[in-house]
């Protein structure tokens, strides 16, 4: 019981480089998980933030109202301030109806382009850690086992218990990247379907929104 190797013994008695390894996967690891929690949060706002936001938009309400009773959250809310206070300024300037839905566009273009930044916020970081971390790992498990052979070739009787603890100390480096990188992999995988899906949502909210104001402006026009 003396002589019983334990991963914590392991991690101790491993060469310094190896310990580095480990140390930025545990790193990547904790990074890893606080951004899939902070995502999830995110993506369940934005969700309930769009379905709330279409009940009312499509609920026929006035638009003019329901611009002063929106909030300039991140979502559809903000996408449609954006359109309808770029709509009205142009409208008080008394430009024709092809700028000023031209200027109206535009600026739910350029919102819609922030939101996508924002759905996409962090997610390369997940990208990065599930592609990278396997090799890193793989690396400190082969400087690893280049000591243990190196300080086997010193030793003038060779016994599995000799050969064995650098071994398996090194092969933790392995499963640690295997650790950071497996649940980093299926939440980027996750996040950007959802990132996907509502970008699409979005995208569809600004042409039939444009629609709308393009027969209220052009109704306008030719009632003038």
């Amino acid at each position: 019981m003396e002589n019983q190797i334990s991963v914590w013994g392991l991690i101790a008695d491993a060469s310094l480089l190896v310990q580095l390894v480990m140390l930025a996967l545990l790193a990547a690891s904790v990074i890893s998980w606080y951004l899939i929690f902070q995502r999830k949060a995110y993506f369940q706002t934005a969700k309930a933030n769009q379905v709330e936001f279409e009940e009312r938009f499509w609920s026929g309400m006035d638009l003019s109202r329901l611009y002063r009773e929106s909030e300039n959250v991140p979502g559809l809310e903000y996408i449609f301030r954006a359109g309808f206070k770029e709509f009205n300024r142009l409208r008080q300037n008394d430009m024709d109806a092809d700028a000023i839905m031209s200027g109206t566009q535009r600026a739910m273009r350029v919102a819609l382009a922030r939101e996508a930044d924002r759905l996409d916020a962090n997610l390369s970081f997940l990208a990065t850690v599930g592609s990278t971390s396997p090799y890193v790992g793989l690396f400190g498990t082969v400087w690893g086992i280049m000591n243990s052979f190196l300080g086997l070739a010193q030793e003038q009787q060779a016994t599995l218990a000799t050969v064995a603890p650098g071994i398996a100390e090194a092969l933790i480096a392995t499963a640690m990247g295997l650790f950071a990188a497996i649940p980093a992999v299926v939440a980027y995988n996750r996040f950007s379907a959802h990132s996907d899906k509502l970008y699409n949502t979005y995208e569809t909210f600004v042409d039939e929104f444009a629609s709308i104001l393009h027969r209220n402006v052009y109704a306008t026009e030719k009632a003038e």
